[in-house]
Parts: C-alpha cells; structure tokens; sequence
C-alpha cells in the first residue's frame, strides 16, 4: 500500500496523457521519481504527481501499481546525509534530535533531492516534513513543537499525519476552532483532525 508522499520509480511515457506538456515527458524520459497524491484512482492505480524544474511545473497523473520497481517513503530518508550547505538542510540536521523519538519524515522538495539525488532545493526553500500521529496531539503540544520548528534556519512546513488525513502543524497549533484536513476525497474544515469526516 502506499501513502501521499511515497516517492515512486517506474513510470514511463506510456502511462501519460496525450496532452501531458513537455517538461513533464522529459522528467519521465530522466528517470525522475513520481510523488503520490491524495486522490482516488481506479484499482490497480495510483494518483502521483510529476515535478518539474520550478514549483509552478506540478503535473498529476495516473501510475498503475504493476510499473512501480521502487518505492521510497519520507521516513527512509531521515538520516539520508546531503553535501550540500543550503537552509533546509541545515534545519534537517537542526531537527533530527527534536523529533528523534518520533515517527517522522522528509517530504516535498527535500525529500526529492535526498531520495534521487536530483538537485531540487534551493537557498529560500522550506523544508517540509511529516509526523506520523495515530493518537490526538494535544493542541499545548502543536503549539510547544512550532515553537521548536521556528528556530530553525529556514521556514518549516510540519504535516500531522492521522488516521483520516493530514492537517499543518501551523493550524493545529493556531486559535482557529475548525482546520483544513486533507484526505483522498477532498479538504474539509473539521474541529478533530483524529476523527473520520462525516
């Protein structure tokens, strides 16, 4: 089974639409792993998304699941080591030993760069990152742990990820009484990210 953020290999030209503009064919061509979506896909497929050389270039896609030959998840890539001196890697190291005894990962733009060793990050890049969290986290909890992440070099985007979908640390952790979940189905502004949307 895999999750939003699983980062996957195989896909190839055959799996694209038609009108699937150029840049897009030309990451396939290279070999680029493709990221999983939040969105339903027919059996024996998953939605993915194609990323470009710039934020803006975001393509989704269909993949099935028989082309997969490798698939890496954010938590293998928490000790991944980069040569590379930039902000987000410097908060990476940074927060390592924060969130040590939790089950977390790297995602977006870091991610990618550590899974494939394509160049994807930049000076002004955040760093984004998932935590896995089965169990309600106290709101006392979200807002003591952005206290953390802000200390960091560069600004850093922390997704709790429940049983239903996924909500931002940064809402969790605000005066909003209601915050965006997002699951395979659509966003939905909920008062429990730990509960099942009605």
């Amino acid at each position: 089974m895999v999750n939003a953020h699983d980062l996957l290999w195989g896909m190839t030209l055959a799996h694209l639409p038609a009108d699937a503009p150029a840049w897009v064919r030309e990451a396939i061509r290279a070999g680029h792993p493709v990221v999983v979506r939040r969105a339903i896909a027919e059996p024996g497929h998953v939605a993915v998304g194609v990323r470009g050389r710039v934020r803006e270039q975001r393509f989704a896609a269909r993949m099935p699941v028989a082309a997969v030959h490798r698939r890496v998840v954010p938590q293998d890539l928490r000790d991944v080591p980069s040569a590379r001196d930039l902000p987000a890697l410097r908060a990476l190291d940074q927060l390592r030993p924060v969130l040590a005894q939790q089950d977390w990962g790297v995602s977006g733009s870091a991610g990618f760069e550590l899974a494939s060793g394509i160049e994807a990050l930049h000076a002004n890049s955040d760093l984004d990152l998932i935590l896995c969290t089965p169990k309600h986290l106290d709101r006392r909890e979200a807002r003591a742990l952005l206290a953390i992440l802000d200390t960091a070099p560069c600004a850093v985007d922390l997704q709790l990820q429940t049983p239903f979908g996924a909500v931002a640390l940064r809402e969790w952790a605000g005066p909003s009484h209601r915050v965006l979940l997002k699951t395979v189905s659509g966003a939905h502004l909920v008062l429990d990210p730990w509960q099942a949307v009605a």
